[in-house]
């Protein structure tokens, strides 16, 4: 079963940034690496040459994995879709009901989340109890550290910022 992995252009783009320096930076460099490591004879008793091995081993994980996410991902331009009830790209503001701290959240793609910014994956546990609910609507959360009461004070769509300056 194909999972789609909902993102915006900024994401899709990001990812094919880091493919590209992957590719065309990386890799190249850790093929040099890995040949000068070999000139130094012995491979048993040459951490050059097993450390660079790994690396090659690590970035080719990588661009698999980035390979799987771009060819599943579905760009969502949030600005077009309605934000009556949340979904991606919709910004919540809610109430916890146990300390009265108000928290704001925007639900973007898995490869743009940033949870110390607010930005939280559509397929956290968070974001998952929240789609499709409104402004108004009280809901139970059962999250890793236990289950959460929140008022939905707010859903609405605003620019995305993606990065701290």
């Amino acid at each position: 079963m194909q999972t789609v992995e909902p993102m915006t252009m900024y994401g899709y783009e990001k990812l094919q940034a880091e493919v590209k320096d992957l590719k065309e930076v990386k890799r190249p460099q850790c093929v040099k690496d890995i040949e000068s490591a070999l000139e130094h004879g012995d491979l048993k008793e040459n951490a050059e040459y097993h450390a660079a091995k790994e690396m090659q081993k690590n970035i080719d994980n990588r661009l698999a994995e980035l390979s799987t996410i771009l060819g599943n991902s579905q760009i969502v331009d949030p600005s077009e879709l309605e934000h009556a009830r949340i979904s991606f790209g919709s910004t919540v503001v809610m109430t916890d009901m146990d300390t009265d701290e108000e928290l704001t959240y925007t639900i973007v793609g898995g490869s743009e989340s940033n949870p110390d910014i607010g930005l939280i994956s559509f397929g956290s546990p968070l974001a998952k109890q929240l789609l499709g609910k409104e402004e108004g609507d009280e809901v139970k959360v059962k999250l890793p550290n236990g289950v959460k009461e929140y008022e939905i004070d707010e859903v609405k769509y605003q620019e995305i910022v993606f990065e701290c300056h």
